[in-house]
């Protein structure tokens, strides 16, 4: 997770909650249903993370992030990932250009990564050699481009979508490429109800058009306000049992020690807390409570618990694993 350095907060819990609410209320007027991957996904940008969202094609996946980018004013980009998409494509790249006297000189000519909102769109259709190429802009925030250092704008926050792997042609990211990612969040096939509302706004003439209610430099406020929620030492501890839950090797409850082969790495405790205390805030509060890092634990960690053969040949999914950790840890 990245340590940039965030502005003094300026704004109260209470104008950081209905700014959220606002946002959430905006882009809920195009997007349908889906509450928590609504909420889920504010929660990664206010964390200053990433997210990535898995489910099978049309479920406006790329819609919601489009939407994000314009309630909250930021640039947004698309990057659409293929088999032969390469990284140049993605962070840019030098070329040989000619000045007004015809002098030719070396120019960087930024790729899509320079944007506040980006949406890499199946990401695991592309090779390994192309997704790394995001692994320094999540993580760093920068890009490097012959031996050149870019800085890229605050706030930036990348939503990568990504097909189930049993679909044809896709490659499965590698752990140290998930561990980065804030959230991962599942994204549930509409109710009846809400593909009758999906058409009812999707094959009219009258298209939702969501308004602009906060900026770049007040999303770097509401960051910033997220990180002074202070947290007691005893939650605190109960995240850091909660981590330590999903090893093996350690004093696991029996789900852990029969289908995880590797746990969560500190990078999924930051992930809990940082949640928390959004989620704090978002409910009114201004300290974390259990159902704080409860409600973040599926999201936080269902990508960062890796299991065995056993849990495959069983059926065992990584939210059976996790919902049964959470089950197991006390509060105390």
């Amino acid at each position: 997770m990245t340590t940039t350095p965030h502005p003094h907060p300026t704004i109260t819990p209470e104008q950081f909650r209905a700014a959220a609410t606002a946002i959430e209320q905006e882009v809920s007027k195009v997007i349908v249903g889906q509450r928590e991957l609504i909420r889920l996904t504010l929660v990664t940008l206010l964390a200053g993370g990433n997210a990535l969202l898995e489910g099978v094609p049309g479920l406006a996946k790329t819609t919601l992030v489009r939407t994000l980018a314009e309630v909250v004013d930021c640039r947004f980009s698309r990057i659409q990932f293929t088999p032969d998409l390469m990284p140049a494509d993605i962070i840019g790249t030098t070329i040989i250009a000619e000045d007004e006297r015809g002098r030719k000189q070396f120019r960087f000519e930024p790729g899509p990564i320079f944007a506040n909102l980006v949406l890499a769109d199946e990401i695991n259709r592309a090779t390994p050699k192309t997704q790394s190429a995001l692994l320094e802009a999540m993580q760093e925030r920068t890009v490097t481009v012959a031996k050149t250092i870019h800085r890229l704008d605050q706030p930036f926050f990348v939503l990568a979508t990504q097909n189930p792997l049993e679909m044809e042609g896709t490659y499965p990211l590698p752990e140290a490429q998930l561990d980065r990612f804030f959230f991962k969040i599942d994204v549930p096939f509409p109710s009846t109800d809400e593909l009758v509302e999906i058409a009812n706004r999707t094959t009219t003439l009258q298209t939702p058009q969501p308004r602009k209610v906060v900026n770049g430099p007040m999303i770097l406020q509401m960051q910033a306000l997220a990180r002074e929620v202070p947290i007691a030492t005893h939650v605190l501890r109960y995240a850091a049992r909660l981590i330590a839950a999903t090893h093996p090797n350690r004093d696991a409850p029996d789900i852990t020690r029969r289908y995880v082969r590797y746990g969560a790495s500190p990078r999924g405790m930051q992930t809990l807390i940082l949640a928390g205390k959004i989620l704090a805030l978002l409910d009114g509060r201004y300290n974390v409570a259990f159902a704080d890092l409860k409600q973040a634990a599926l999201p936080a960690l269902r990508h960062r618990v890796i299991l065995n053969f056993e849990a495959q040949a069983e059926g065992v999914t990584n939210d059976d694993v996790v919902r049964g950790i959470v089950e197991a840890v006390r509060e105390e």
